[in-house]
């Protein structure tokens, strides 16, 4: 089972290497692909399968969904639909909506969300956004409507007894996120305890092993009461949402109960097997699913890594073994946190020892409070009130590790090639701890003193084989070692706005701007997650050029995040402009800053920041500005680094444009980051004709009101030779120099 498993998921590599979108890509029709995106504005018919309202408008997912074209019907396989107001719908109706059809897209940014992906696991490869309901049918499935019914009355009860901590219970019990504050789901990953929040095989296993072990003791036999667990645990999973965790248990769950009773031996190797070529089977795109690889990661962990992990470090008693199984799962699927997140966590090593075997307790606390809450809600209280006191202790230890700087590594997103090197050598790590397992079984083939002496050989062997794989992960993070002989400039895609990251070849990290007033919460969706791809832990200096939202939005959050110990990426300086009678976004930053333990400091012209070969030179504004025109006396910055220059302008005008040509200080430069989003008060013809600049980047949202960028700056771009690039059509723009070379970088191809 094994060997098919791992034959079926080669297969979809070749496939997908072959150009086939089994794993990535749309797998519609090219015509059906082509039509739509021609005529967006459609009609479909689906199914609903279920809904849940958003902060703007009503979602509802249609299933066996079909595009309606002059009364013919071309099948597009799911569709989310966002309608403008809230419709009563019930699932298993049949609807008519109109809208405008999108397809989902996937990251602009590293690190950012792969939101394609995600949805091709479900089969959704289309958004209809603007939606109004035309036709609904009454008839609707009964059972599905009921499910959602008591889903709901049990969230309602979970409301009423677990107070504040209703969302934890909701999330730990029904599987339901939605309400989930995020920081607290950021305080969990940071503490390494995230995956208590999801639907898994330890929830399955508490639940479905004590329903049948409490049936065996009130008298049922064996196939009374394995029938009836997996009957109450296959509807549990589908009232519970049905993620891939969730499938995952659910369908181990219902092998290891066959084997009980059918009589047959239970191998954990051979039920995950078969579980994820069922998975597979129904959707290959799972492969790349970060949910898919970690929930099978930690059962592989388990069942092949733990014991051999827990014989090389000679782990005897109950305590050393659980902290030797969770250090094979947390090396198991290091790899995949690195890939999809940038950064895994420390202190879950230790705190998960403590959680895990209290987590039945708010389990079963939050099930027992659901099921009395039916008939009294003071029983139900006292129920959960013992599940609400570890709910307390989880957020105390939270808290405390969040505080350290050393609570989660940030290594960066891994190459193909270090994962694989790797997993390699993993394999030769666990190769010898099977040896020494299995040595310690037949001590008699050797003489005590000698096999004490071969295992410790192959310890230490082993030791060095780790360090060396997880450096070879590490090599971003591990990057200050090594001096580096260029210069990297990442001009991220924040929609309406400015977000701009800078390595110096001495390896010191500056972000210049990060703000947005198309995207929210854009510290959270941006700015960390592309910091930790990129193995950033530390930000030498932070730049803000001006204080309109569009330019500190996401360096608010982030300072934010700093203060509360959200994350553990850490800053030096914030650099702001100095201006005597700043504005108050100015002064709430600096408090920030402060509270995040980050030194405040001003730029005025003629100020000079040198970063090994590398240099920041202030331009604008004077010393006499007073912050009463933040755009007019933004800050202005050239980066040098040996015969590379680059020119960064914030959202000045033709104004400052004019002062800065007067006082002479500026040149030829190789790069410029258009000022305003390209807006047509900026890049006057006399400013762009005294820079010359080869290449112009511009920073803007595609939908944008204010008609960013203006076609009389694009020409203007144009007329003076520049190369123009921008952060709407290619998503975030790298460019990387040795002083002499530049090499641009595009994150996808439009």
């Amino acid at each position: 089972m094994c060997l098919l498993c791992f034959l079926m998921m080669l297969s979809f590599g070749i496939a997908d290497l072959a150009g086939i979108p089994l794993i990535r890509g749309n797998p519609l029709p090219a015509s059906v692909q082509s039509w739509i995106e021609v005529h967006p504005a459609s009609e479909i018919c689906g199914e609903v399968e279920r809904y849940e309202s958003t902060e703007f408008s009503q979602s509802v997912y249609l299933k066996k969904t079909y595009l309606i074209y002059h009364s013919k019907k071309f099948p597009i396989n799911n569709v989310r639909v966002f309608l403008k107001k809230e419709e009563e719908l019930k699932p298993g109706m049949q609807i008519l909506v109109k809208g405008i059809l999108k397809e989902v897209e996937g990251p602009t940014n590293p690190g950012g969300f792969d939101s394609s992906q995600y949805y091709a696991c479900r089969h959704i490869y289309y958004f209809m956004k603007k939606a109004v309901l035309l036709k609904k049918t009454s008839t609707y499935s009964g059972y599905h409507q009921a499910m959602l019914m008591v889903k709901e009355k049990c969230r309602q009860i979970l409301e009423n007894t677990a107070g504040k901590d209703a969302p934890v219970f909701d999330a730990i019990v029904l599987g339901e996120k939605t309400g989930l504050d995020p920081e607290i789901r950021m305080r969990y990953q940071l503490a390494g305890i995230v995956h208590i929040l999801a639907i898994s095989g330890l929830h399955i296993s508490i639940l479905g092993m004590g329903l049948y072990n409490l049936l065996k003791r009130a008298g049922l036999g064996i196939w009374p009461a394995g029938i009836f667990s997996l009957a109450v645990m296959l509807q549990y999973g589908m009232m519970t949402g049905g993620s891939v965790s969730t499938m995952r248990a659910v369908t181990m769950f219902l092998i290891a109960m066959g084997a009980r009773i059918t009589g047959r031996i239970y191998d954990m190797p051979s039920a995950v097997s078969v579980t994820a070529m069922m998975i597979l089977a129904e959707s290959p795109a799972y492969l790349l699913d970060s949910g898919f690889l970690l929930s099978f990661g930690c059962v592989l962990g388990i069942c092949v890594a733990s014991e051999r992990i827990c014989a090389l470090a000679g782990a005897k008693r109950k305590v050393t073994k659980a902290f030797w199984g969770s250090v094979a799962l947390w090396l198991v699927t290091l790899p995949v946190m690195l890939k999809f997140f940038g950064e895994v966590s420390l202190a879950g090593l230790i705190l998960n020892l403590a959680v895990l075997p209290s987590v039945g307790v708010v389990l079963s606390g939050g099930v027992a409070a659901m099921l009395l809450g039916f008939v009294s809600i003071p029983a139900a209280r006292a129920v959960i009130f013992p599940a609400k006191g570890v709910l307390l202790l989880y957020e105390k230890l939270c808290e405390l590790a969040g505080r350290s700087r050393w609570c989660t590594w940030i290594g960066g997103e891994p190459e193909l090639w270090q994962i694989l090197v790797y997993y390699m050598i993993l394999i030769a790590v666990l190769f010898i701890g099977q040896h020494i397992k299995e040595s310690d079984q037949k001590k008699k083939e050797l003489e005590k003193g000698e096999a004490k002496g071969l295992q410790h050989i192959l310890r230490i062997a082993a030791i060095v084989l780790l360090t060396l794989s997880i450096l070879t992960l590490g090599v971003r993070s591990f990057g200050y070692l090594f001096k580096s002989e260029t210069l990297k400039i990442t001009c991220l895609d924040v929609g309406q706005g400015d977000g701009i990251l800078v390595r110096t070849p001495d390896n010191k990290h500056y972000l210049i701007d990060g703000g947005s007033s198309s995207q929210s919460e854009l510290g959270r969706y941006c700015l960390l997650p592309a910091l930790k791809s990129m193995g950033i832990s530390y930000l030498d200096g932070i730049f803000i050029s001006h204080t309109d939202k569009d330019h500190l939005s996401g360096v608010q959050e982030l300072l934010e995040y700093m203060e509360k110990g959200l994350t553990t990426i850490r800053a030096g300086h914030l650099v702001l402009p100095g201006w005597s009678e700043p504005p108050e976004a100015w002064t709430d930053l600096a408090r920030t800053a402060e509270k995040a333990g980050v030194k405040t400091v001003t730029g005025n012209t003629g100020d000079i920041i040198h970063s090994g070969t590398a240099t920041f030179e202030i331009l604008w504004p004077e010393s006499t500005a007073r912050g009463k025109d933040v755009n007019e006396e933004a800050m202005v910055m050239e980066l040098t680094y040996g015969e590379f220059r680059m020119l960064f302008t914030g959202d000045i005008g033709a104004d400052t444009e004019k002062k800065l040509l007067t006082a002479g200080c500026l040149s030829d430069i190789d790069c410029l980051k258009v000022g305003h989003h390209g807006s047509r008060y900026s890049s006057s013809e006399a400013f762009l004709k005294k820079l010359k600049p080869e290449l112009s980047i511009i920073s803007c949202s595609s939908t944008n009101t204010y008609g960013h960028p203006s076609p009389e700056t694009i020409q203007r771009l144009k007329d003076c030779g520049s190369q123009i690039e921008y952060t709407m059509k290619n998503g975030a723009i790298t460019l990387e120099t040795n002083g002499k070379n530049l090499r641009i970088l595009r994150f996808y191809s439009n």
